[in-house]
């Protein structure tokens, strides 16, 4: 189900993703974190793979690839290999629920958000499994809309994480979000079994995202061991801010813009913490890139929560 990853000089295997959703063009958040991504790979010798994370088609935005792309490469962000995209992996998704299915760890579920309030569970808690024993997969019918569910969390038992940058996490995802959705009642697979299989795939060995998705990685965990796929290290850097809100497309961020590159870059590089040569501050994109390679140290972030937006 895996690609095998390359084999850097000290014997271990690197290779990392950037995996945008194409429904918009990029902003400075999410450029922050291809940075870092791209800098981990490229310091460590490993390749550095872009993803394009358009599994749900409601969301994607005419345009939005090609303006993600092009901005990668005015930041001098050269990624290895072909672009992977979500669109075109249907066939891997459901083999997965296949296996899942095929082990007793999946049921369908035909709770919708409404229901769930009017039978007082929290929109945001754990799903009180309601569907769990229905057996609605072979009963229900073809106009009732169902979503899948991953079944047997494990009860009381904690998944822990030793992320590289925020340390020792843990959580209880039973009693946290529960039998967690895979598949939609719309049809789409969720962000969890997409990017588990897609990481798998792909031999990802070190994933380097925002540390809004921190919460994510134990759900990530429990499929990765059901579906018997290797579990990358992780890295959750710093968010970017405006306000109290994280820097994102729903809060009308601006997009980078690629007229501004050396400047943007820059700030971007100081705020992973990165002492770059006075000489090289605004410098064209691949010398601060060089340079910032040999830099990368993300121990200084170390202790970091969040970074204002009004900083870039």
């Amino acid at each position: 189900m895996g690609s095998e990853a390359p084999k850097t000089q000290d014997g271990t295997y690197r290779r990392g993703r950037f995996a945008p959703s194409p429904s918009g063009p990029l902003h400075l958040g999410s450029l922050y974190t291809a940075v870092a991504s791209f800098l981990d790979a490229r310091h460590q010798g490993g390749e550095w793979l872009l993803r394009i994370e358009d599994v749900d088609g409601t969301r994607t935005r005419p345009g939005a690839e090609s303006a993600i792309l092009s901005t990668l490469e005015a930041f001098g962000l050269e990624w290895d290999g072909p672009i992977l995209r979500q669109s075109e992996r249907t066939e891997a998704y459901e083999a997965a629920l296949a296996r899942l299915r095929a082990q007793g760890r999946l049921y369908a579920c035909r709770c919708s958000r409404s229901d769930l309030t009017r039978a007082g569970a929290s929109e945001h808690g754990a799903y009180p499994g309601y569907c769990r024993d229905l057996h609605l997969e072979s009963t229900a019918l073809p106009d009732t809309p169902v979503a899948l569910r991953f079944r047997r969390v494990p009860a009381h038992a904690s998944v822990r994480i030793d992320d590289r940058l925020q340390g020792v996490f843990e959580e209880a995802v039973d009693r946290s979000v529960g039998d967690f959705i895979l598949k939609r009642r719309d049809g789409f697979v969720s962000y969890q079994l997409a990017v588990v299989v897609d990481d798998a795939h792909q031999g990802i060995t070190d994933v380097v995202r925002g540390r809004d998705l921190l919460d994510n990685t134990p759900r990530q965990r429990l499929l990765q061991e059901a579906l018997g796929l290797p579990t990358p290290t992780t890295l959750h850097v710093p968010l970017i801010l405006e306000g109290k809100d994280k820097l994102s497309k729903s809060h009308q961020a601006l997009p980078a813009d690629p007229a501004r590159a050396p400047e943007l870059l820059s700030r971007i590089l100081q705020l992973l913490a990165i002492p770059m040569p006075k000489e090289l501050q605004h410098a064209a994109v691949h010398r601060q890139l060089e340079a910032a390679i040999e830099l990368w140290n993300p121990e200084r972030l170390r202790g970091v929560i969040d970074i204002s937006y009004d900083l870039l």
